[in-house]
């Protein structure tokens, strides 16, 4: 097996196993490609892949049903890759914690899978999932990821937007109670995005995601698998999805990277762009303000720079679980220091009493009604959020 020529690493970065840091097939399989450019890299196999990833460090390896099996391929022809790559598995001891569909890619999908106006495509495409939730179980997943990357349209004189959004229920549905029917114990993970390659995407936040869910027949299997590229496209925050959907117990898995506001989904290095609302993220995910911490696996669903021969790939696998590591130290020395806790804790005093009010009783309702408050005092009360900025700057850079 080749040793990969990686940057030296301080030995209290270094990624272990219960961090649960996962890549997929197709992000250090990324072969450097663009709408604009041929690949500038060789494409490398799985197996090489997953014996790539075991030596930086990594807890797991996602994958595509086409990552791993290309399209159209025999049942012979499956079988002998399949078991390949369960031989590399063995040898490494990766896991594959989630699998998912490729209903994006061939032209097929290209008015939707799920949400396509042809009900012989809509069947087409719940067999290429019910064939690929069969090989992730196969391989151990028990997460199965939803992206509708095509699941959107371009101009809404083709088909009525509630008509698909009923299809795309019909399908979500129809797979839950079939994997049920199975007596596999699964967990939906569906993922939003605004837009791209579609120009709309049905469902394009975590939020709007969410709301979905409680539509299903199977709320309790279903949740959100959010990505920080997909809310910064358009300048949501990827910190007030993950905390809505960790404070529903819905955040099933995590998609990491960077991306650059209102650009193309660039799905860069995690940590590369915007590091304070990474480190706030990390937080977040690591436990914070008496919250427990996110136990699932950390996916990066990024790729290198166009720019790297393979061994800028494996430096840049090991740049974001390094990053997440550097974060993770620092999101908890913010959340110990003591003047940060000063703060936070006058801001939250509750002098009065009055928190065990504001949840909703005739009792309570009365007290709210008849309470003396003065708007103008409670005004003049400065916040510190400066200083707590700031702090968390300080921390983020390594000077406090």
């Amino acid at each position: 097996m080749r040793t990969y020529n990686l940057y030296p690493m301080n030995e209290m970065y270094q990624p272990e196993k219960n961090d649960k840091f996962t890549f997929g097939l197709w992000t250090v399989g990324n072969p450097g490609g663009d709408p604009f450019g041929l690949p500038t890299r060789e494409k490398i196999n799985p197996v090489q892949i997953v014996h790539g990833l075991a030596e930086c460090g990594a807890y797991g390896v996602n994958l595509h049903d086409n990552d791993l099996i290309p399209f159209g391929c025999s049942q012979k022809e499956k079988q002998a890759v399949v078991g390949k790559f369960k031989e590399a598995l063995k040898e490494t001891g990766l896991k594959v914690p989630m699998a998912t569909t490729n209903l994006f890619h061939h032209p097929v999908f290209k008015d939707g899978a799920f949400t396509s106006s042809n009900p012989e495509i809509r069947a087409f495409a719940l067999q290429k999932s019910m064939q690929s939730i069969s090989m992730g179980v196969e391989l151990g997943a028990e997460t199965i990821v939803f992206w509708g990357g095509r699941e959107g349209a371009e101009t809404d004189s083709g088909k009525d937007p509630r008509d698909a959004i009923g299809w795309y229920r019909d399908a979500i549905n129809f797979l839950s109670h079939w994997v049920n029917d199975q007596g596999w114990n699964l967990k939906f993970a569906l993922e939003a995005k605004p837009n791209e390659p579609r120009g709309d995407i049905y469902y394009p936040t975590t939020g709007s995601m969410l709301h979905f869910i409680s539509t299903l027949d199977k709320p309790e299997m279903c949740g959100v698998n959010p990505e920080v590229a997909h809310e910064n496209m358009t300048g949501l925050s990827m910190v007030f999805a993950v905390a809505q959907a960790m404070e529903a117990s819905k955040l099933f898995h995590i998609d990491l990277n960077a991306q650059k506001i209102g650009r193309y989904d660039q799905d860069l290095r995690f940590g590369s762009e915007d590091i304070k609302g990474a480190f706030f993220l990390v937080r977040l995910l690591e436990g914070c303000g008496g919250y427990p911490k996110y136990d699932g696996p950390k996916h990066f669903d990024a790729h290198a720079y166009r720019t790297e021969s393979q061994e800028g790939v494996w430096d840049f696998a090991k740049g974001c679980m390094r990053t997440y590591k550097m974060l993770a130290e620092k999101a908890n020395s913010f959340n110990n220091d003591p003047e940060v806790k000063e703060i936070l804790l006058k801001n939250h005093s509750d002098s009065n009493n009055l928190s065990g009010i504001l949840s909703y009783s005739k009792e309570n309702a009365e007290a709210i009604r008849s309470m003396n408050a003065n708007p103008e005092k409670l005004s003049k009360a400065g916040l510190q959020y400066e200083k707590l900025d700031q702090i968390a700057v300080e921390h983020i850079m390594g000077t406090r």
